[in-house]
């Protein structure tokens, strides 16, 4: 274990040139990525008094789902802070849209024991909180050495993940079994955890399912949606990933249907312009949000270039196409929109939500299909077959309903640092 620990740490070192020059690359489209630096290095120029509960969500995703957790911990723990911690500019921006002066929040350091005892000795938290698939053996090992309870919750283990923590076996089984307890989202993700070499897992099921409407931009989605025209049928795209898109584009270009509205959203803002380009190169009419204008009669695509808003796209929407399923990067969360009682559909790349894509299409309120072209032709025939579109709508809200009450179990495991 010891040689294990010392070769993971001089990986580090090895791999602090590539970290820096990361930053730089991201930061070329992303200028926020050159903000804060200093704190993915254990150094903060703010404090937070405690006691304060420490939670890391890395990305959007993630600090979407803990919106639930952060409030029943608010409730739960009234006399304590929040500290949230990112990964991502894109993660820290939906923080502050979420949750404001509610919560502090600041980058997590890389993995270096330096920079993660400098974190935890200048937050001090009475517990931390890892959400998904954050399995970080330094960091881990922090607080285990000052008594710091540490919990991965909502977690995930896909395959692949599965594959790439067995590389690194006993870094990874010594990283879970310092965990104080492990709440993961399906009996699939417990026993990948436990092959790796987790003890305390328990099955909790996805907080997701218990992520709370924003009747704020449900209400603006219906607003949009009344200004699109009459009679238009909308399709929504939602977190298209790299080719997903001109995939779809070449397949809507064949269908003749001028009444339909395609919404394109992108899942990262710094593929807007590109996104833009695809479709001017495609000669589509189309607006962009950020324009602000009405949506003109002739207008076939409004893409979506606004970031935080991807619920008020599904409320406007009639059937959603979820992105990252059609190429292999593992898909995104398609729970909130069936909670809309959206139809969606899902192409063969799920492995990030296998479970609730399996749940879903179980309960009829998804759709499974093989590729870019039968993801179109299926939402085209769900645009046309009222009957089908309303079984599958109501079965959303039955499924999500169903499996609602993962963030009370999760609250219930949490315990603080005496």
């Amino acid at each position: 274990m010891m040689f294990a620990r010392l070769g993971y740490r001089l990986l580090l070192w090895l791999l602090l040139p590539q970290a820096l020059l990361h930053l730089w690359w991201r930061s070329r489209r992303q200028p926020d990525y050159r903000e804060h630096i200093g704190e993915r290095f254990g150094h903060y120029e703010f404090n937070v008094e405690p006691p304060l509960i420490w939670v890391h969500a890395v990305s959007v995703g993630e600090t979407r789902a803990a919106e639930p957790l952060i409030a029943a911990l608010l409730k739960k723990f009234p006399d304590h802070r929040i500290l949230l911690t990112h990964m991502t500019p894109t993660g820290r921006e939906t923080g502050v849209a979420l949750f404001g002066d509610k919560v502090a929040r600041c980058y997590l350091p890389y993995d270096f024991p330096f920079a993660v005892e400098r974190f935890i000795d200048h937050f001090r938290p009475a517990c931390g909180i890892l959400l998904e698939t954050e399995i970080w053996p330094n960091l881990i090992d922090a607080c285990n050495r000052r008594n710091i309870p540490a919990y991965l919750v909502n977690a995930r283990l896909s395959d692949k993940s599965f594959r790439r923590y067995q590389r690194f076996g006993v870094l990874a089984a010594a990283a879970l079994r310092g965990l104080t307890a492990i709440a993961a989202q399906s009996e699939d993700d417990a026993a990948r955890l436990r092959e790796l070499g987790a003890t305390a897992v328990t099955v909790s099921g996805n907080i997701k399912f218990d992520m709370p409407a924003d009747a704020a931009l449900i209400a603006r989605g219906a607003a949009w949606r009344a200004q699109y025209g009459a009679g238009r049928r909308v399709l929504l795209l939602a977190s298209t990933r790299e080719g997903e898109e001109a995939l779809l584009l070449d397949v809507l270009r064949g269908i003749d249907e001028p009444k339909l509205l395609v919404l394109l959203v992108p899942r990262h803002p710094q593929r807007f312009d590109e996104v833009s380009a695809l479709l001017a190169q495609r000669a589509i009419p189309y607006q962009r949000r950020s324009g602000e204008q009405a949506v003109a009669p002739a207008t076939r695509v409004l893409l979506g270039d606004s970031m935080g808003e991807m619920a008020a796209y599904f409320a406007a929407s009639d059937v959603v196409i979820m992105g990252g399923s059609l190429l292999p990067f593992g898909a995104h969360n398609l729970i909130e929109a069936c909670a809309m009682g959206k139809p969606v559909i899902v192409g063969p790349h799920d492995y990030n939500f296998a479970e609730a894509v399996r749940l879903a299409v179980a309960a009829g309120a998804a759709a499974q299909v093989a590729d870019a072209k039968q993801a179109v032709t299926t939402a085209m025939k769900l645009l046309n077959d009222t009957p089908r579109y309303r079984r599958m709508a109501s079965a959303g809200f039955a499924f999500v309903h169903a499996h609602a009450g993962a963030t009370q179990r999760v609250i219930d495991l949490i315990r603080l640092r005496s």
